[in-house]
């Protein structure tokens, strides 16, 4: 294991680790364009020069392995000044047009610019002209003219997806990034070329000019498209999500979401419940939160406990399911049943797309729900946000007396449920799910819930409270830790396995 020397700090490194993975490795910065951790080395954007100690000239640090004794330095006046070169060179023929920009606010090229140069150009001479608004596929659109060629993209394309989508081709300023003849780039994972794209080149169609991306905020979450459970940051501004963006975890995702995940956001913001109501005369009619916990306390108070059925979901938090099945314990319901959403010919692969479409399937069975499978003799049926296809028509045969759902978005299920109670999606609420791993994971409260909307616990509690029953739950966190003997503080970053 080689020590080095950087800036004056001394660092021990792993044999074969470059001296830029060593000074990023220990907070220290240096300027690049080309360089991943996740894609190999094309070492052509040369920002990554350093000075070191009884070499003849500067060398690029992404490509310059890390050996016993090495003195780097990446402040001196010579590298500062090749950066600064380095970035006019790559500035000649790009547009000058930061306000105009999709990427303006997250921009490399921006950024180094200011930390760097500052200056006017020096190149009076024509710019070369590439096109704009060039489709390379379903959801990924090319500026060519902002691109810099560092190769990101292809590179994406070639090593982690394998498809091959992307290529350059010309020479010299002529160079262009397209898809080879005949193909687009349509991969399941297109869009991450987007996030590893430094500059404007290549943007989301979907978020493409929807927002500025210095009005939104970020908070880290768990993606709900499928059972792998992709860490994400979820982008909103005043009350809207904008889109999806990977969050680092090595353990599930690395640093890659697939597009089917990251578009799967709309839910949240459309198509939404946001008071209680029962079904009367044929047609929906709002109520008040009071009106409608009397009459699920009053269908519940009639029974015995066997007729009736408590269905958790797949698709919602163990927090939420864990409070489903408190209220059952509370009023003596054995019949602890789970339903999931279903989708048509589900696409799978080896890499992070599961054909199973629930982000909480483990939770909900590691709580004692079991699959759905109905019950005739149930009267009433109390349901966690929606019954996937099959389920629903197979409850709908069953007919019971009174269907009960707390769900946040329209559906059939809702258009079918006698009583609904609005709840808050997982954007708008703490809580957790547990992945195919069997991994707990956290996501944080992105938006305020509108309306009567509330986290369903919140409504199971309230439940319970019509019905003259205290079921002490404390808060998210204090149901995920009765039920599954785990703190928020517990999951860390990357979640816990159980």
């Amino acid at each position: 294991m080689p020590n080095i020397t950087i800036d004056g700090k001394q660092i021990t490194v792993k044999d074969g680790t470059s001296v830029f993975e060593a000074a990023r490795q220990h907070g220290i910065e240096i300027p690049h364009f080309c360089y991943h951790p996740k894609l190999s080395i094309a070492g052509n954007c040369r920002m990554c020069l350093v000075d070191i100690e009884k070499m003849p000239k500067p060398a690029i640090s992404c490509n310059t392995v890390a050996t016993e004794g090495m003195v780097v330095h990446t402040q001196t006046e010579k590298v500062k000044a090749l950066q600064k070169n380095v970035l006019e060179f790559i500035l000649i023929n790009h547009p000058i047009d930061c306000p105009v920009c999709d990427q303006a606010g997250e921009c490399k090229l921006q950024q180094y610019y200011m930390d760097h140069t500052l200056a006017d150009s020096n190149f009076r001479e024509q710019k070369v002209k590439k096109p704009k608004k060039v489709v390379l596929g379903p959801y990924v659109m090319l500026d060519d003219e902002r691109c810099i060629l560092c190769t990101r993209c292809v590179r994406f394309c070639d090593e982690v997806t394998k498809t091959g989508d992307l290529c350059v081709t010309q020479r010299g300023d002529r160079s262009t990034l397209t898809t080879f003849p005949g193909k687009q780039l349509d991969n399941k994972y297109s869009l991450n070329t987007v996030d590893i794209c430094p500059v404007g080149a290549l943007t989301s169609k979907p978020f493409r000019f929807q927002c500025r991306v210095w009005f939104l905020k970020s908070t880290p979450s768990i993606c709900t498209g499928c059972s792998t459970g992709c860490n994400i940051q979820i982008n909103h501004h005043d009350g809207k999500v904008y889109r999806y963006l990977p969050r680092e975890n090595e353990a599930v995702n690395q640093c890659w979401t697939c597009d089917e995940g990251r578009l799967s956001y709309d839910f949240i913001n459309e198509g939404r419940l946001y008071r209680p109501s029962v079904h009367e005369g044929g047609k929906d009619q709002g109520v008040s939160a009071e009106a409608a916990l009397a009459e699920i306390a009053g269908a519940l108070q009639r029974l015995a406990p066997e007729d009736a059925v408590f269905v958790g979901s797949a698709y919602e938090s163990n927090e939420n399911n864990a409070a489903l099945k408190k209220l059952a314990e509370a009023l003596g319901v054995k019949d602890l049943q789970y339903s999931a959403h279903e989708v048509d010919n589900p696409y799978a692969d080896d890499f992070l797309m599961k054909a199973d479409k629930n982000p909480n399937r483990a939770g909900v069975e590691r709580l004692g729900f079991q699959p759905f499978r109905g019950g005739t003799q149930a009267k009433v049926v109390v349901a966690l946000e929606g019954l996937g296809k099959s389920d629903l028509a197979r409850l709908k045969s069953e007919e019971p007396l009174l269907l009960v759902l707390l769900a946040s978005n329209q559906s059939e299920t809702a258009d079918y449920a006698d009583v609904i109670l609005p709840t808050a999606t997982f954007a708008e609420q703490e809580g957790s799910f547990t992945n195919f791993q069997n991994r707990v994971q956290k996501f944080d409260k992105a938006l305020e819930p509108e309306g009567a909307i509330k986290p369903a616990w919140r409504w199971i509690a309230e439940i319970a409270q019509a019905m003259g029953k205290d079921l002490k739950i404390a808060g998210a966190e204090r149901l995920l830790e009765e039920s599954f003997g785990l703190k928020y503080a517990d999951l860390g970053t990357s979640g816990k396995v159980l």
